[in-house]
């Protein structure tokens, strides 16, 4: 078989190649996808007790028209739309997000500590090397102290001196010395930085229905349960699990790069080998605790730097659609994500045992909520996030000029290996671009290589 367009994974990224290659009037397309099922890890799953779980904390909001449009084609009314409220569990209550611009929710001897890190001569002048040094440079060392760096180490379960910096763009809230000084005295809050202050949500399905419509838009390219365990760059094809040989005339990649590059493609030249080795990821545990009865809390997600619970960000899901809980209207959802590494290790035997203690830790749940668990659901997840590390960019610019010059192209989550162009819209966008590129010689903008 030969196809014009043959793309690895139907998530996102693949999706919105597709999609927009359909829109173009292309027909010459396949989608390989080793699921049953199309979405990636924008999937949601359906637990035996009803609830409704995503793999992470996804919600909908966008940088681009083309993204909205399809939401709206795909969605119709069957959304609801949401004022992000969040917040920060520190010493024992709730500090507003973004946590540097609300510092005065902490104890006053905390808040002193912090700000007279920042004051003029207190932080580093040195041009910061890594991602630890910046965060100094940035907020001095009280907000380092007391957040960045413990929950940054939650996060990405990877020191932040191994990380660079130039990845963070509007993923994080910078300090403004003034605006912390004027909300402490004048007691002010500041809640929406940010660009998802506003977002949406499927009223049904979770997450997983906006990818389950797309997949089944494009039904007739897309095939399920079909792994890919080899690729020749050469003769321009790849080999399934199941023995049949595809050829294509441009390639593109969604999965793993490090993945596609030392494993699919299996290339001996030992320059790009060291290249995909020295991309990093961590890994997430999802955990899903379903709970019967309500509490009256708006709260979208919440952040954990303390070591006083296992996950850094739980999701009151129950608030982005009351239909991904399993009473709806009277239970909860509460979607909890930890990470691991190499440099964080978590036993994954105990680890729902200890999210739920660290739940109640944290005042999510009471010991009367413990007796009325009516759900309880995990998922690890191998590649949680990429992780922006010192190596990364030089790695990037070796293999993807080199990939290109075979004609096979690698963008997404994983592919691209860019969490600043991961979000959801990033994701769709950058099989958008890729496909506009190959049929109207666009310029892509949403993924380049730094």
């Amino acid at each position: 078989m030969h196809v014009k367009y043959l793309i690895i994974g139907a998530g996102p990224t693949g999706l919105g190649a597709g999609h927009r290659l359909r829109e173009l009037g292309e027909t010459s397309i396949l989608l390989l996808e080793r699921n049953a099922y199309t979405g990636g890890l924008a999937t949601s799953f359906k637990d035996s007790a009803g609830f409704t779980w995503d793999l992470g904390g996804h919600v909908v909001f966008s940088h681009y028209g083309y993204f909205d449009r399809l939401i709206e084609d795909l969605l119709g009314d069957q959304y609801l739309e949401h004022q992000r409220i969040a917040a920060v569990r520190m010493f024992e209550r709730w500090v507003p997000y973004p946590f540097q611009n609300n510092l005065r929710y902490l104890p006053k001897e905390v808040q002193w500590e912090i700000v007279e890190a920042m004051l003029p001569g207190r932080r580093p002048e040195a041009h910061p090397t890594n991602f630890r040094e910046w965060i100094e440079v940035v907020f001095g060392a009280g907000i380092a102290k007391y957040f960045m760096v413990p929950y940054n180490f939650k996060v990405w379960a990877t020191p932040a001196e191994k990380m660079a910096y130039n990845w963070i763009g509007e993923r994080v809230s910078v300090v403004d010395l003034e605006m912390v000084l004027k909300n402490l005295v004048l007691e002010l809050d500041n809640k929406s930085w940010g660009p998802n202050n506003v977002f949406r949500f499927p009223l049904f399905g979770g997450t997983g229905e906006i990818f389950n419509r797309m997949g089944d838009r494009l039904n007739d390219f897309v095939r399920r349960n079909t792994d890919v365990v080899a690729v020749d760059p050469v003769a321009k094809s790849v080999r399934t699990a199941d023995g049949e040989t595809i050829t294509y005339d441009n390639l593109l990649n969604t999965g793993p790069l490090d993945l596609f590059v030392l494993n699919s493609i299996n290339t001996s030249n030992e320059t790009l080998r060291a290249a995909a080795a020295n991309l990093t990821h961590n890994s997430v545990y999802v955990a899903g605790v379903g709970v019967d009865g309500m509490r009256d809390d708006p709260t979208c997600w919440m952040y954990f730097p303390e070591n006083n619970s296992p996950f850094y960000r739980v999701t009151n899901f129950h608030n982005y659609s009351p239909n991904n809980a399993g009473k709806p209207g009277a239970s909860r959802a509460l979607m909890c994500e930890v990470s691991y590494s190499e440099h964080k290790h978590e036993d994954l035997s105990t680890l729902m045992e200890t999210t739920v203690q660290g739940l109640v830790n944290t005042a999510l749940m009471d010991e009367n909520d413990r007796r009325n668990i009516l759900s309880t659901w995990s998922y690890p997840l191998d590649y949680g996030y990429p992780v922006p590390t010192l190596e990364r960019d030089p790695a990037l610019r070796v293999l993807q000029p080199w990939l290109e010059s075979c004609q096979i192209y690698s963008r997404g989550r994983f592919g691209g290996w860019q969490y600043e162009a991961a979000n959801m819209d990033h994701s769709v966008m950058q099989g958008v671009e890729w496909a506009e590129r190959m049929v109207q010689g666009k310029a892509e903008t949403t993924y380049v290589v730094k």
